[in-house]
């Protein structure tokens, strides 16, 4: 009780001070995809499945984006959209937490990038993917001295341990059940309360459907990559964000996603 009541009271404290200090900036930016009520612009283009696979091919394919290219922009994104809601001063220690697929690259990119920005992250990466993307991706956190936990914290643990959690685990290509190998890890961030961030889909939430199990988590952040998903529409946390600042002017024609504008150099976009 004592833990949960210090990460809530801890919460607070941060996200007041964060307001204070970012309330002319935020006041600064010139469009929203938010209406007076606070629901999504009908105009900006919400992901099915088989569009957000479509957009990729299409960006390998015809742009000739590497795989290592967008998931450097994407991961970036992601540790940008994390400083601006969870500051370093108060959210130090990251449990990042990555899957095998693309998902799990952004996340060992992103906490490559958050440990230049003062924050000491940690990465699980319970089935590393061999493949030499991600060999070198995961050399290169070990090279920047971010540890790797050899097995799944437990829940006592990770309340201890880190103030947030960046759930990298399943992108949009997941279909359930969750294999054993995870379940461990999706079974803490159900119970935590440490705020969670996930990364373009909530781990195990259906990509067009969200939420559909009671075992699925709510994490307290969503950080749409590309364009955002079918399911975003489920999302009730506090932040939602757009990352991934590279999609062609044509493409976002072609499938009329009406993206909104980023500010200035921004490299994420608040929704």
């Amino acid at each position: 009780m004592v833990l949960k009541f210090f990460h809530l009271y801890k919460h607070s404290f941060c996200s007041v001070v964060l307001s204070s200090g970012n309330w002319l900036k935020l006041s600064q930016l010139h469009y929203t995809t938010r209406t007076f009520f606070g629901k999504y612009s009908p105009n900006m283009k919400f992901l099915t499945q088989t569009e957000a696979v479509k957009i990729d091919e299409e960006l390998f394919n015809e742009y000739k984006f590497s795989v290592d290219q967008l998931m450097e922009l994407a991961g970036l994104s992601c540790a940008h959209a994390i400083a601006k809601c969870y500051p370093a001063d108060c959210f130090k220690r990251v449990l990042v937490c990555c899957g095998p697929g693309n998902n799990g690259g952004d996340g060992l990119v992103c906490a490559r990038h958050l440990s230049f920005m003062k924050y000491e992250p940690t990465i699980y990466y319970p089935k590393p993917t061999a493949k030499p993307l991600y060999e070198n991706l995961s050399h290169q956190c070990k090279s920047n001295g971010i540890s790797f936990l050899r097995s799944s914290p437990t829940l006592e643990s990770t309340n201890e341990c880190y103030d947030l959690i960046v759930d990298a685990l399943f992108g949009f290509s997941f279909k359930p059940p969750v294999r054993e190998t995870f379940v461990p890890i999706t079974e803490i961030l159900l119970n935590t309360k440490i705020p969670i961030a996930s990364i373009d889909i909530p781990s195990g939430w259906d990509v067009e459907k969200g939420k559909i199990r009671e075992n699925d988590f709510e994490p307290d952040m969503l950080i749409s990559l590309t364009a955002p998903k079918l399911c975003a529409k489920m999302f009730k946390g506090k932040y939602h964000y757009l990352g991934g600042r590279f999609v062609p002017p044509a493409l976002q024609e072609k499938f009329q996603l009406n993206l909104p504008e980023y500010h200035d150099c921004d490299m994420c976009l608040k929704l």
